[in-house]
């Protein structure tokens, strides 16, 4: 199987300039890196990857095209590679592996909220509609996939993280969730946060704690 039957597994294409020099607020990589699919039938496809963050979904540019991997490929993928950092499928989503150890796995959903311009209200004021809403907005007409959003929309990126302990998956996105999960160590875990400042936008925050309450 080659690269180009590869193709025909895509779910959709949107052209794009690749000459324009942008800032990806939406995508992972601040470009789009050398990277490499790897199937479960051992077969690699090299390509220029990124991961679209606002669409969720993993994207290649294709001779100035941007193009998302389709549903039919996506059971086959054993491994995505980008740069340094390793991508696979847990829950139908692509998460990045941060800790991949025997006895314990941490991955991170990367996530994002998209925020419309604000809309006029009351008393000269403004208001803005949800996230879901701005969401369906652009991606009805494939703006989600532009290297570019409008000026007047607003990119929260965040993570969810996934740790796979005494084999049972669970996911946390905030302290309160984190400390759930580690409730068998609450003196260790709170200890060690009235010490270290853990920021949940901060992966290797996140790797530090998690490895200090393993090893201890």
């Amino acid at each position: 199987m080659k690269y180009q039957s590869f193709l025909l597994f895509l779910l959709m294409s949107f052209p794009v300039s690749a000459q324009e020099k942008v800032n990806l607020s939406h995508y992972v990589f601040p470009d789009f890196q050398p990277g490499v699919v790897l199937l479960k039938n051992g077969v690699r496809n090299n390509a220029k990857l990124n991961y679209n963050a606002a669409s969720e979904e993993m994207v290649f540019d294709e001779n100035g095209k941007i193009l998302a991997i389709g549903n039919a490929v996506l059971p086959q993928i054993d491994t995505v590679f980008i740069a340094s950092e390793k991508f696979i499928r847990v829950n139908n989503k692509f998460v990045k592996i941060i800790i991949d150890e025997p006895e314990i796995d941490l991955f991170v959903e990367h996530k994002c909220r998209l925020i419309p311009p604000g809309k006029p209200a009351a008393y000269g004021g403004t208001s803005q509609t949800s996230s879901t809403t701005s969401y369906s907005s652009i991606l009805s007409d494939g703006r989600v996939y532009n290297l570019k959003l409008p000026d007047d929309y607003k990119v929260i990126p965040y993570n969810v993280f996934w740790l796979n302990r005494d084999r049972k998956l669970q996911s946390f996105s905030t302290l309160g969730q984190l400390k759930k999960i580690y409730r068998d160590k609450k003196k260790l875990i709170g200890d060690y946060l009235k010490k270290n400042e853990v920021k949940l936008t901060d992966e290797k925050s996140v790797e530090d704690v998690i490895n200090y309450l393993e090893n201890n």
